[in-house]
C-alpha cells in the first residue's frame, strides 16, 4: 500500500493529492489556498490538465528549461567534456523551441517519436543526439519525483549510417592549395583541416592548441573523449608534412612562442567553436561554388582520411579510441583491400 501510494504522487503540480484506489489507480484533488478541495477524476493527465487551468499559472517545477538548469549543476554534467558541453547547449536551442512550454508529466513517448521523425525529419542523426539529451532530462526528472518513467526510452531512434565519406589525396591536395591563395583566415582553416587529415585529431583537441604544446618533434594533447577518471595524453610525431603546417603557422603575423597555433587573424587568438563553424562553412561552401571541391566534406571526414592512409602506410590501424573497433568501423573508409591468393 505505501509503495502505491509513493507512486501515485509522482509527477503532480504543487497542491495537487493523489488518493489511491482500493481496485488501483488514484482519485485526485487539488487543494486551494482557500476553499474545499476539488475533485479532479481518476485521470492523471486530465487531473494535471485541470489545475493548470485552474491556477492559469506555471510555476515552473516541471518545466522542461527548469530541468535543464538543474541539470547543468549535476556531477553527470560536470564531468563531460567541454566539447559535449557545447553540442548539449546546441541541442538544447532545438529542443527548447518544441519543449519549453510543455509540462514534464504530460509528455508521452508520441510526442518524442513525433519530434524524431516528423519535426526533425530534415536532421534525424541530429534529432537522435537532441532526444539524448532530452532523456537525460527525464531521468532527472524521475530522480527528482516529478515523473516515474522516461518516455525516451520507449522510443526507437533514428537509423544511422555511418559516414563513409574518403577525402582522398586527389582532392584534398588541390583544396589545401587553393584555399592557402584565399586569404590569411582561408589559410588558417585549411591549416588546420590539414593538421587533422595528417593527425587524426578531432578539433576539439587542437583548436585551442598552443606553441608550449608543439614544437618540431612532438605535438602534445590531451585525448577528447575519456573513459573514466582516466586522461589520456597523446604524443604525435611530427612529421615533414607536419613540420610545413607548423613552420606555415609561426610565419603568420603577430607570432607569439606563448600564443595559439591556430589564431584567427582578426583576434590573434583560437578560433572560437562557433567562429570556426561559421568560417570553415563559408570556405567550403566557397570551395564548392568554383569547383574546387565537388562534396562536401567535415573534419570528421578527414579524420577518415587519416585513418585510412596510416593503414595504407603502415599495414596496422592507428590508435585512436580504447576500442579498436570502433576506428575500423567508423574512421577506416578503405574502397578497395588487398589480400593474397593460397
Amino acid at each position: 500500500m505505501k509503495q502505491r501510494d509513493r507512486l501515485s504522487q509522482m509527477g503532480l503540480l504543487p497542491r495537487m493529492e493523489a488518493r489511491p484506489l482500493k481496485n488501483g489507480g488514484a482519485s485526485y484533488r487539488y487543494h486551494p489556498v482557500e476553499g474545499k478541495p476539488i475533485a479532479l477524476g481518476h485521470d492523471k493527465e486530465a487531473a494535471l490538465r485541470k489545475v493548470l487551468d485552474l491556477t492559469g499559472v506555471r510555476t515552473g517545477e516541471g518545466d522542461f528549461p527548469r530541468l535543464w538548469r538543474l541539470y547543468q549543476d549535476t556531477a553527470r554534467w560536470k564531468k563531460l567534456a567541454d566539447s559535449t558541453k557545447t553540442q548539449y547547449r546546441d541541442n538544447w536551442n532545438e529542443l527548447e523551441k518544441v519543449f519549453a512550454k510543455g509540462y514534464v508529466a504530460l509528455t508521452r513517448p508520441k510526442a518524442i517519436a513525433y519530434y524524431l521523425r516528423i519535426h526533425r525529419a530534415d536532421a534525424p542523426v541530429v534529432a537522435n543526439r537532441e532526444v539524448a539529451l532530452l532523456s537525460n532530462l527525464f531521468k532527472l526528472a524521475v530522480e527528482l519525483g516529478e515523473v516515474d518513467r522516461n518516455p525516451c526510452k520507449e522510443v526507437e531512434r533514428n537509423p544511422e549510417v555511418p559516414r563513409d565519406r574518403l577525402v582522398e589525396h586527389e582532392e584534398f591536395i588541390p583544396f589545401v592549395a587553393w584555399a592557402l591563395q584565399q586569404g590569411p583566415s582561408a589559410t588558417v582553416l585549411v591549416s588546420m583541416a590539414q593538421f587533422s587529415a595528417l593527425a587524426g585529431n578531432r578539433r576539439a583537441e587542437f583548436r585551442d592548441l598552443h606553441w608550449p604544446q608543439a614544437n618540431d618533434e612532438v605535438v602534445r594533447l590531451t585525448r577528447a573523449k575519456q573513459r573514466g577518471n582516466k586522461t589520456k595524453r597523446e604524443v604525435i610525431g611530427v612529421s615533414v608534412a607536419l613540420k610545413v603546417v607548423l613552420d606555415r603557422m609561426r610565419a603568420m603575423k603577430d607570432y607569439s612562442p606563448m600564443g595559439a597555433v591556430f589564431r584567427s587573424p582578426k583576434t590573434n587568438n583560437a578560433y572560437s567553436e562557433s567562429g570556426f563553424k561559421t568560417m570553415w562553412a563559408r570556405l567550403m561552401r566557397k570551395a564548392r561554388e568554383q569547383g574546387i571541391v565537388k562534396e562536401h566534406f567535415t573534419f570528421h571526414d578527414l579524420r577518415g582520411h587519416y585513418t585510412t592512409y596510416y593503414k595504407e602506410q603502415f599495414g596496422e590501424l592507428p590508435e585512436l579510441h580504447a576500442d579498436p573497433k570502433t576506428t575500423a568501423g567508423i574512421y577506416e573508409r578503405s574502397k578497395s583491400v588487398s589480400r593474397r591468393a593460397l
